[in-house]
């Protein structure tokens, strides 16, 4: 048995050379127990026990080199002539004639590139690679330069051939510990390399050292090397000669890495000040046969070429492993050696690290990995360290830091390090455009010291796993239990659940009493129920449509439309509530509705510092970008009238919008660059890292509170889907949802994450799944169960018992006495106060009130109605442009002393604990200051709020906003608004665009007794009018068509008992003395009556009554039918209008009168004709057509 034992160690030292030791190792447990070895191995020391067997085939003697065999790969040529006589000769000499290159090689460049390929696979928690892995796959991309050394020698039939190899299977030289605790050096090689990229060829690298050390090797993987790599230098030898095996046709050895030993007792500060860097021997033993000294020194060369970098090496390295930048490039030392240049250089380097910390700060975004989907390199010039006069020597050298926060000095290295991990990972920060320096120093104090990374305890890192998991399986079930349904879906973008959570929960801890989200469609069902707390059971109904068409949903919207409100329960166990706006399609008009809600709550609550009620908008990338109304809305964030304290917005960016790619949807880099406008900071960050995500918005939430302004977030992801789920993207997107389709979610990513760090196992996960499955399954049979309606979700700024318990007045009127005291309290001013002179004559007009003897023009009944509101103890708001002076000089409500500046809005003291009036300037901008006091008056319902167009037309912009929210919110919604719209309206020979407020679109909106659309002739069926809105028992919003010449008309004035007696009459009779002699009824409205007056009395006619139709809608139609009986002779009724026949109220009153006039009367139209245009831009026109209306009134 011993000599058997002997025979077959020879045969496996034969066959396996440096692998010798291990293979013995399992041979001799072969021996012991068979079984104890893997099937592999059972076969092949069965097949060796059995090779002396003579029955076993005779196999063809083939004279062999020790260790060798040939792959049927492999092609053989005969070596002749001289070439064959030199090898006859060496042979002679030596049984393998070797020879050996040997070449130092600088490894400055291979050091600092491999610093940040480690800390990129740190930051996403892969192992580091070592010297050797990058040093190897160099090694394999020179044998493709060289690939003679990849061959070996043979004698076949005892002629030399050259055995020529097309694959590279390199060996790897790895140190073991053998059974009896001897050292023994194995040899393993990784198969074909050279088709390997560099990820590819480590994670192969890494599997082989795995497999050596636990001893799970196979005899294929020593089979076949062609060129063996062995690494010495990892125990300190500088360099070496190892021994070339038979088969091979070279071995590459690798030595120590290490400074010069010259300099090896100089100080750090010493060798980098020097430029001194390490160095590598390497050395290259060949097989003298086939390889020849210059080739093998050429290999080397090319080896120390690629690790300098040449031919892209470090490039398609970084590209392999998903590396965001560009590798370190190979330099000469810039240092001057000038003893008298030394000090300069020194000062200016030392400037130049002050502008690349800045720069980083300016720039470091733009590099930074914040996309999912496309990870590719990004090179910025301003962002290479050589931009500034900085090469690979001053990595190691000192520099002062500036103001970088958290580093006060440190080598060039450790700044870099600093700085690209605070501006450049999975989180990318543009400040540097704000102008004010505290707000800059107080991000950099953030940020800085803990390089951007937030540690987030076990305990907050597992509720992350935990939201993400409800996040993706509420979708998942809705894709499969609602096939086809719309849904918009969040998959792509779930870290917005985590983010929200650790929103609120922070909030709570600030103390704020409710956050207002508003939001699109996009996720909006995740966030209503993950978030807001809407029942499973509500959202299936939805689905389901399991409604009761008779109830008020059934006319409602649609389930991505809806609001809510609800109590959130936070990690800390604190609880908030949370709301979200009801909004339709319209995608970003939401956003001054919000606005406009938490002003309301911040003003009723008397939060003054506005941090009790904090609003979040939630945007689309493509509409946030497009939408002017994003721009308008930022722009109300800082005027004083409209500011909220401060907005936190959060883009769920999907990176396109429908089937609109970024690079056809907007002219700026990011989606986010209009928010510059207003100097808020903008934070990117990439979606599938939701530690960083959820950073940024406790970094947002911070900023906010402190600095009152708004934030952006912009959370880059995807839509896993299409536009919605009915929508087949790949149609025109067919490469990116290939990457989305091959993309693990962000809850499979961060599973992974939280099972290497011990969070949870993977039953655990599987178990959470499960779970949320569960309850969703649950939840869909209860709600096939549950017959319960729809409940509107009401957030006014008090409690439901302040509304319903309000004093309403059914009359309108106001005592003498009251109306005196606030003409007293409005007219007079402090001794010290300087009135402009020509306001003093306005003033006097008005106390003439207190005599009774004033005539109330339209401006003064405005004031009084405002005056008895306040009284009352109802707020007012009035905001427009120039809507405080009024755009016609005729309203004054404030004073401005004309020495000091000092403002003064009188009707603010009428007396002790009224209420007050916010009058207000707004921006030029008319969708987002009336959505802003859309939204403010459906959260304080018992105030007035009024917005006042310039012109009536410029509703025109924000008939988004009319359309869609304020004449429908109730029937869509169940949500009642009163705002008030005051519209200017009259032809005065003004042009097309100042003359219509198109009353025929407001009245094509009106139904279901939605709104209230007046045209009021006088000061006190205005001010009656006002007074009656605050007083109405339902909530509706009310249109004003207001005057502009009527505004100054001597016969357009009320007297006081008109308001002290009077109400509001929805039409006005003028008084006749002879009911019998009329023939002829106008009806008409607004200005045109008093020229239609004038010419009457001026003519003397008398069979023609005039009936001003005050109230449009609802319209007034029994009432009309009362005032007409009186008239036994009556024929015509003639509808008379300034505007074209097409426009104004004609065919609005058209329609309500035709069917019930039952031919009774002739029904008749005067006006102007159909025109595309709403006036004449020429004054003569306009003077000659409004006289032939007039005209042809009474020519019946």
């Amino acid at each position: 048995m011993n000599n058997n034992l002997s025979k077959y160690h020879k045969i496996l030292f034969e066959h396996f050379g440096f692998n010798f030791g291990f293979v013995a190792d399992l041979f001799d447990l072969y021996q012991s127990d068979r079984k104890s070895v893997s099937d592999y191995w059972q076969k092949y020391f069965d097949q060796l026990t059995s090779y002396n067997d003579p029955q076993a085939e005779k196999k063809s003697e083939i004279k062999l080199a020790p260790n060798y065999s040939i792959s049927p790969d492999d092609t053989l040529k005969i070596i002749t002539g001289v070439g064959a006589k030199v090898i006859e000769n060496m042979t002679w000499s030596l049984e393998i004639p070797i020879a050996t290159s040997l070449r130092s090689i600088s490894v400055k460049i291979l050091e600092e590139n491999r610093i940040l390929i480690n800390e990129k696979l740190i930051r996403s928690g892969y192992k580091k690679i070592s010297f050797t892995h990058i040093i190897a796959f160099a090694v394999v991309q020179a044998i493709k330069e060289f690939p003679n050394v990849n061959n070996s020698f043979a004698l076949i039939e005892g002629k030399p051939n050259m055995v020529n190899k097309s694959y590279i299977n390199l060996g790897i030289a790895v140190d073991i510990t053998r059974r009896d605790g001897t050292r023994s050096l194995i040899v393993p090689n990784i198969k074909n390399a050279g088709v390997m990229n560099f990820r590819e060829f480590s994670n192969e690298y890494n599997n082989l050292i795995g497999k050596s050390r636990s001893g799970k090797l196979d005899p294929t993987d020593f089979q076949g090397t062609t060129l063996t790599i062995t690494n010495p230098g990892g125990i300190g030898t500088v360099s070496s000669t190892p021994r070339l095996m038979n088969g091979q046709g070279c071995i590459i050895a690798i030595g120590a890495i290490d400074f010069p030993p010259e300099y090896k007792a100089l100080t750090p500060n010493s060798i980098a000040s020097l430029g001194i860097g390490k160095i590598m021997n390497i050395s290259s033993t060949y097989d003298h046969r086939i390889i020849q000294g210059a080739e093998s020194g050429e290999f080397l060369s090319t080896i120390d070429k690629l690790l300098l970098g040449e031919n892209n090496f470090y490039e398609s390295i970084f590209t392999s492993l998903n590396i965001l930048q560009k590798p370190i490039r190979w330099g000469q030392d810039l240092d001057s050696n000038n003893p008298f240049n030394k000090e300069v250089e020194a000062i200016n380097k030392q400037a130049q690290i002050v502008l690349l910390i800045n720069m980083y700060r300016v720039r470091g975004h733009l590099i930074a990995e914040l996309n999912p989907l496309n990870q590719k390199a990004v090179y910025h010039p301003e962002l290479d360290p050589s931009h500034f006069g900085f090469s690979i020597w001053d990595y190691d050298r000192f520099f002062i830091s500036g103001n970088l926060q958290g580093l006060q000095s440190g080598t060039l290295r450790e700044i870099l390090k600093r700085i690209k991990n605070t501006y450049c990972g999975n989180m990318g920060i543009e400040y540097m455009h704000i102008q004010n320096p505290e707000e800059k120093l107080w991000i950099q104090t953030q940020i800085e010291p803990i390089e951007n990374k937030f540690n987030f305890s076990p305990e907050w890192k597992k509720r992350i796993m935990e939201k993400l998991v409800i996040a993706e399986g509420f979708e998942h079930f809705l894709h499969t239990k609602f096939i086809g349904h719309k849904r918009f879906s969040l998959e792509g973008s779930e870290t917005l659940i985590p983010c929200l959570d650790i929103l609120l929960n922070d909030s709570a801890q600030e103390n704020v009493e409710e956050v207002v989200l508003g939001m699109a469609h996009r996720g909006r069902l995740n966030v209503l129920s993950n978030v807001i707390g809407k029942s499973y059971e509500k959202i299936f109904s939805e689905f389901e449509d399991d409604i009761d068409p008779d109830s008020p949903q059934g006319t409602g919207d649609v389930k991505y439309h809806l609001g809510a409100t609800g109590i959130y329960k936070t990690f800390a166990g604190k609880e908030i509530k949370v709301s979200i706006s009801s909004n339709p399609s319209h995608l970003e008009f939401v956003n001054p509705v919000v606005e406009g809600i938490v002003r309301a709550k911040q003003t009723r609550n008397e939060d003054q510092q506005r941090n009790k009620y904090l609003p979040v908008l939630i945007h689309g990338d493509g509409a946030f970008a497009g939408q002017g109304i994003v721009a308008e809305t930022l722009n109300l964030s800082q005027l004083p009238g409209y500011s909220t304290g401060g907005t936190i917005h959060i883009i769920i960016n999907n990176q396109i919008g429908f089937t609109t790619t970024p690079e056809e949807a907007r002219s700026s880099p990011y989606a986010t660059d209009v928010a510059k406008m207003i100097q808020s900071p903008i934070i990117h960050v990439n979606s599938d890292d939701p530690e960083s995500a959820l950073w940024a918005m406790r970094l947002a939430l911070m900023y906010r509170m402190k600095f009152n302004k708004d934030i952006v977030i912009d959370l880059i992801g995807y839509r896993r889907h299409g536009h919605n789920e009915g929508d087949d993207p790949v149609y025109t997107q067919p490469l990116m949802y290939k990457k989305i389709k091959e993309h693990p979610s962000v809850k499979n990513l961060y599973s992974q994450k939280s099972i290497k760090e011990k969070l949870f196992t993977t039953e655990e996960l599987e178990n959470l799944d499960n779970n949320i499955y569960s309850k969703l399954e649950k939840s869909l049979e209860s709600e096939k169960k549950d017959d319960s309606t729809f409940n509107p979700e009401y957030s006014i700024a008090y409690p439901i018992e302040e509304k319903t318990s309000a004093i309403r007045n059914k009359e309108t009127k106001v005592s003498f006495r009251e109306l005196s005291k606030i003409v007293e309290m409005t007219t007079t001013f402090n001794e010290n106060f300087s009135l402009n002179p020509k306001l003093q004559k306005h003033i006097e007009k008005r106390r003439k009130f207190l005599k009774g003897d004033a005539k109330i023009d339209w401006a003064f009944g405005e004031s009084l109605a405002f005056g008895s509101l306040l009284l009352e103890g109802r707020p007012i708001r009035l905001s427009g442009q120039d809507s405080v002076r009024g755009t016609f000089s005729q309203r004054h409500l404030v004073f401005t002393d004309i020495n000091t500046g000092e403002e003064i809005n009188p009707l603010n003291f009428i007396q002790e604990g009224q209420a007050k009036i916010e009058a207000l300037d707004s921006l030029l901008s008319e969708s987002a200051v009336l959505g802003f006091e859309y939204g403010y008056s459906i959260t304080d319902p018992l105030a007035l709020v009024i917005w006042e167009a310039q012109f009536g037309d410029f509703a025109n912009g924000a008939q988004v906003i009319i359309d869609n929210f304020i004449v429908c919110s109730y029937t869509k919604w169940q949500l009642r608004n009163n705002v008030v719209l005051l519209l200017p309206h009259g032809y005065e020979g003004q042009g097309p665009e100042h003359s219509s407020a198109r009353i025929e679109r407001f009245l094509i909106l009106a139904a279901e007794e939605n709104m209230r659309i007046c045209y009021p002739t006088t000061p006190a069926q205005y001010f009656h009018l006002l007074r009656s809105q605050v007083h109405q028992e339902i909530e509706k919003p009310l249109i004003v068509f207001t005057p502009k010449s009527l505004l100054r008309h001597p016969s357009a004035v009320s007297l006081a008992e008109d308001l002290t007696d009077g109400y509001f009459n929805e039409i006005i009779v003028d008084k006749v003395e002879d009911s019998k002699a009329i023939k002829n009824v106008i009806l008409t409205s607004g200005k045109i009556y008093y020229e239609l007056k004038n010419y009457y009395e001026s003519n003397s006619i008398q069979n023609y009554l005039i009936l001003r139709i005050e109230q449009y809608y609802p319209f007034p139609l029994e009432r009309l039918f009362e005032i007409l009986k009186v008239y036994k002779n009556l024929e015509n009724l003639i509808w008379v209008q300034e505007e074209p026949k097409n426009m104004g109220a004609w065919n609005f009153i058209f329609n309500k009168l035709y069917e019930v006039l039952d031919k009774k009367y002739n029904l008749r139209f005067v006006g102007r004709p159909e025109s595309p245009s709403p006036a004449s831009g020429s004054s003569k026109k306009y003077l000659k057509s409004q006289k032939e209306v007039i005209e042809k009134a009474f020519s019946y």
